[in-house]
């Protein structure tokens, strides 16, 4: 049994949170760190948007938290693609590690106060620990995937999370494009 998936995600989150403190503190590992961190990050995300903030957001009361959450899943996906592709030894390296650090414990911390406390207070036990198994398996089906590999069924997926309309015509790479740019607005 795979447990709360507010515990879950928690774990993730202190996890995530170790490893940025590793790529900073000890630069000779960052070729090493680099594709876990950028691993772990899309499979949570990617479990996150499909087993988890729909359910928040239709019988937890947290449809606002959510888009605004999927909103920031896009941005470090972004920030994660650019991550992958800056020599680990610049100062380029730096900036942008720090960038996606500030994004990600901006959602950390937002989840962690709003989101979560919410599937807490609005969810029983039981569907807390049935998210939890569906969290599980779709993180566990994503790991080794890199935010490039996205499909287009994820993307719409991240659209409906983000209450994004008039997006089911769109090719992929015009979808992902619609999504970043409601993600900057």
């Amino acid at each position: 049994m795979a447990g709360d998936v507010v515990d879950l995600i928690m774990q993730d989150h202190r996890e995530v949170e170790r490893l940025f403190d590793e790529l900073k503190d000890e630069p000779d590992k960052r070729p090493m760190l680099v594709p876990v961190l950028t691993t772990l990050l899309s499979a949570h995300s990617r479990a996150e948007e499909s087993a988890v903030y729909p359910v928040a957001a239709a019988e937890a009361d947290e449809a606002d938290d959510v888009a605004h959450s999927q909103q920031e899943h896009v941005e470090a996906d972004q920030l994660l693609e650019k991550l992958g592709k800056t020599d680990p030894t610049s100062g380029e390296f730096d900036k942008v590690l720090q960038n996606l650090i500030d994004a990600v414990t901006h959602h950390v911390e937002e989840e962690e106060t709003k989101v979560l406390p919410g599937m807490r207070k609005n969810l029983s036990d039981e569907r807390r620990a049935e998210l939890g198994e569906a969290f599980a398996a779709s993180r566990k089906e994503h790991l080794g995937d890199q935010p490039e590999d996205i499909t287009r069924e994820e993307l719409l997926q991240q659209a409906r999370n983000a209450d994004v309309s008039g997006v089911a015509s769109l090719g992929k790479e015009q979808l992902k494009k619609k999504l970043q740019e409601e993600s900057e607005e």
